[in-house]
């Protein structure tokens, strides 16, 4: 009787190590999370598949929340409003989800409405700087604001003690893409802006500055054409401006804000023009839609890194390093270009031997990182220019 009592005992301790090496090797497979931290993904108004903030956002936090074991989603709002944006933060987080990362700066005010109520949730919000929280801090408070973060006591009106926001010295990346486009040839150049927002017009000066640096060094003259469209999307009356740009000679135009790039692309692609993208690289959609060829190069912003940065910050028990902090993020390297938080694409810009190549870009950019280079993030005033003649226009819209 003792032999088949232990007889028993021994097949059932079997089973229960098969049974447990069975669940570790399904853990281990990704199957299982490892962590009490559930990461959900909030669209701002478009989609995962609008190749531009949403979707680089998504296959970051996707590729990171596997890689690590961490349960994933993503929730699109039902509309493009505040009260949309809050409500779909508000069903992540009643579902149990415990970090929130938040694409643009359409989600201001959603941090400022939303954020404060739940202090054990870990919000990242990219591209929202300070002076939009403060914006829609002073607004809830049923004050004028005048967008000069300046004149006002941020802690008054914005509560992001629970918060990290990541935006970009867009100034850097706009003098890179102006830079490479005179460098490849182009002396006819167009700045096409959405609002004239600060992040919209630190990519414009940076692209007259980098237009100038290029013109002075190839003793060339190149004129450019600047505008805001004051919305971030094309239009007929766009669209219009486009057309007398184009005709008029213009050759590549920086589509600089949301979808506004589409009534450059438009005409371009009718007289054969070109266009630079802009906050991801924007060569696929582009190239896709309007014709091979025609993206030059994007101005980008490094949203890949900044999400996988914080999320390894918070699963490392960093999160003190990052909460309540508005990080500028720009160079972090010399020579490995890939790694910087502004950038243009190494693989898709139409690098041209003997004008502009992938070396020439390196070295631009340790020119750049060591200060040799320095490029002004002053948009009080249009930066000074010695080589380039900007003819600025009224805005559109």
């Amino acid at each position: 009787m003792k032999r088949v009592l232990a007889l028993i005992l021994a097949l059932a301790m079997c089973c229960v190590l098969f049974v447990g090496c069975g669940k570790e090797e399904e853990s281990g497979s990704g199957a299982e999370p490892v962590s009490d931290y559930k990461v959900a993904m909030i669209t701002d108004y478009g989609d995962i598949t609008d190749q531009s903030f949403n979707q680089t956002t998504y296959e970051a936090c996707k590729e990171f929340c596997e890689d690590n074991k961490l349960d994933f989603n993503y929730f699109k709002p039902t509309g493009n409003s505040t009260a949309d944006r809050e409500a779909m933060i508000k069903n992540a987080i009643d579902e149990g989800y415990n970090v929130i990362v938040m694409p643009g700066f359409a989600f201001a005010e959603a941090v400022v409405g939303v954020a404060a109520d739940y202090p054990d949730v870990k919000f990242i919000a990219l591209d929202v700087a300070e002076g939009d929280l403060l914006a829609a801090g002073v607004a809830a408070a049923g004050e004028e604001y005048d967008y000069n973060p300046d004149n006002w006591e941020f802690s008054k009106y914005v509560k992001n003690d629970n918060v990290y926001c990541a935006v970009y010295q867009e100034e850097l990346s706009g003098y890179m893409a102006g830079y490479a486009a005179v460098k490849l040839g182009y002396t006819k150049l167009g700045f096409l802006g959405g609002m004239a927002v600060p992040a919209v017009i630190r990519y414009g000066y940076g692209f007259v500055q980098g237009a100038d640096k290029a013109a002075a060094e190839l003793g060339v003259k190149p004129e450019i054409k600047y505008v805001y469209g004051g919305i971030f999307q094309g239009d007929p009356d766009i669209t219009a401006r486009m057309d007398t740009w184009y005709q008029a000679g213009t050759e590549v135009v920086f589509g600089c804000g949301g979808s506004i790039y589409t009534s450059a692309a438009e005409i371009a692609k009718k007289v054969g023009g070109k266009i630079i993208g802009v906050d991801v690289d924007q060569a696929a959609i582009i190239d896709g839609e309007y014709g091979e060829g025609m993206t030059v190069t994007s101005a980008m912003k490094g949203l890949e890194p900044s999400v996988k940065d914080a999320l390894q910050g918070i699963i490392d028990g960093k999160w003190d390093n990052y909460k309540g902090k508005i990080a500028n993020l720009g160079l972090v390297s010399g020579t490995d270009v890939e790694k910087n938080y502004v950038q243009i694409p190494y693989e898709s810009t139409q690098w041209a031997e003997g004008k502009f190549t992938q070396q020439d870009y390196a070295d631009l950019i340790a020119k750049m990182f060591s200060g040799e280079i320095k490029v002004s993030n002053d948009i009080s005033a249009a930066p000074a220019v010695t080589n380039v003649t900007v003819d600025y226009q009224e805005n559109i819209h």
